[in-house]
């Protein structure tokens, strides 16, 4: 076996060199050459870490790199942003966003120098941070939702225009250079026994297409992932009369009342990948969809495409993020319940890479925007950065298997004794608190003050429109769903 994995080495490492040589005399254009270097499953199995970024005091439930990819953006339980360069893994500056409660998303909006930040937390509170010339951070309260908000959309090269959904059920659309919010769209659903009813579906996750931004997807509190299209909707949520233009489910879950959607992630081809709790991850074509309103006949079954599958991880601690990676988003990311991160190929769903990346549990992976580069977060109070290294690890661990039947017993096992969604989240919320009770190690102010060497130089200061807010010195919260 050993004289086996040493072939397979070798011969990843004479392909690299054949490009490289190819490169070198001109047969091969520099571009096209960096982009199947940054694709190629080489480079994939030796993504290994880089640096941790120390300076939170509390889980890291969000990350985010700018534009251009020099600067990365983190929110944390501990209710700072904190922005980082992630290269030199120092701290820039952090300031306190004005949350009353866990950061679940942060977001710089593009083209402003990188000096205005849209934040997302368990307050259901949308609000913006402006970095200021003196070194100090204004935030401002654009807009609230009931319930948690976990994800921000923004929209593709605008300085100025996005969107937030919240488990009320609600899309709302920002302007920055208008002073309130729109309620956009209420997602109800109608599709069970009774289609003459109607429910609002609390929403995880939303996502625009960059290939056509007149169209984004929302998923959470059911089974299905829902299109949109904004040109057909009425801008108006109290209405509740937009329906999707197309919705995504795997076929075997169309009348399950026992599973929801935690996360989705658009590929560059319009492809849309779904997430779902304590299930698997699912690849959805572009035209593979069930219309504005699916049903599970048999002559639709037969018509419909079968999903790719992406198994292994499990996904039911947490409300987990999923990504893609590779200059043509050659790859698909996902955190697990177990504390690794898996790295799948897009087209086959094999697995190329699997390896620690937090104690307890990985949430979040965030591919860099333009390198092989990657920033992860989950549990630990830390941001950590995975890039190409040389490494004696395999890129499989030997004990593979047996985490991922650990982890298929356990969803197996879970599935015996389903619960509804809105009771498996209430649930999760207050077995997360209990955990982490156990696992964090809670500071006083005091203790904060003795052990912080550093970190005066970098808070700045606020001015906030939310006087009860102000209190950036207040102990971490337990960590809550992210």
């Amino acid at each position: 076996m050993e004289n086996f994995d040493n072939v397979r080495v070798n011969t990843r490492v004479r392909r690299g060199f054949t490009d490289i040589y190819r490169r070198e005399v001109g047969l091969s254009h520099p571009s096209g050459f960096a982009r199947r270097f940054s694709a190629s499953e080489a480079l994939v199995q030796n993504l290994n870490l880089y640096g941790k970024l120390n300076g939170h005091e509390g889980c890291v439930n969000a990350v985010e790199f700018n534009s251009t990819g020099d600067l990365l953006v983190s929110g944390s339980d501990d209710r700072q942003v904190v922005v980082w360069n992630w290269a030199s893994k120092t701290k820039l500056f952090a300031y306190p966003s004005g949350h009353s409660d866990n950061i679940f998303q942060t977001k710089i909006m593009p083209f402003t120098n990188d000096s205005r930040i849209v934040t997302s937390a368990g307050d259901g509170q949308i609000r913006l941070g402006v970095l200021r010339e003196d070194g100090r951070a204004d935030t401002t309260l654009l807009g609230k939702h009931r319930g948690n908000v976990y994800k921000l959309a923004l929209e593709p090269g605008s300085p100025h225009i996005f969107y937030s959904c919240g488990e009320d059920g609600l899309v709302q659309h920002f302007d920055l250079r208008n002073s309130s919010a729109t309620k956009f769209l209420c997602c109800s659903s109608s599709m069970g026994s009774n289609k003459d009813s109607t429910s609002k579906i609390g929403l995880n996750s939303i996502v625009i297409d960059s290939r056509n931004p007149y169209y984004f997807a929302v998923a959470g509190s059911d089974q299905y992932a829902r299109v949109y299209d904004i040109r057909k909707c009425q801008g108006d949520a109290a209405r509740n009369s937009d329906l999707p233009v197309n919705t995504f489910c795997p076929n075997h879950l169309i009348e399950s009342d026992t599973v929801h959607i935690t996360a989705l992630a658009y590929s560059s081809f319009s492809e849309l990948l779904v997430s779902y709790n304590d299930e698997l991850i699912y690849l959805f074509e572009k035209n593979a969809g069930w219309g504005s309103s699916p049903s599970a006949s048999s002559e639709d079954l037969k018509n419909i495409q079968q999903a790719q599958v992406y198994s292994g991880h499990r996904n039911q601690q947490t409300v987990k993020g999923v990504s893609f990676f590779g200059p043509s988003d050659e790859y698909v990311l996902s955190g697990s319940d177990c504390g690794h991160m898996f790295i799948w190929k897009k087209k086959d769903a094999k697995l190329v890479r699997l390896m620690v990346g937090d104690q307890h549990v990985v949430n979040q992976l965030e591919p860099h925007p333009h390198l092989p580069i990657l920033a992860t977060c989950g549990i630990e109070n830390d941001v950590k950065i995975w890039a190409p290294l040389a490494s004696d690890l395999p890129p499989i661990p030997v004990n593979a298997k047996e985490i991922i039947e650990a982890n298929r017993k356990g969803r197996e096992d879970q599935t015996r004794g389903t619960l509804p969604p809105a009771v498996i989240m209430h649930a999760l919320r207050l077995q997360r608190r209990q955990t982490l009770a156990y696992i964090e190690r809670r500071y006083n102010r005091d203790d904060i003050m003795s052990d912080d060497e550093d970190s005066e130089d970098y808070i700045l200061g606020l001015s906030d429109d939310v006087s009860s807010e102000e209190d950036s010195t207040a102990n971490s919260r337990d960590c809550n769903i992210s």
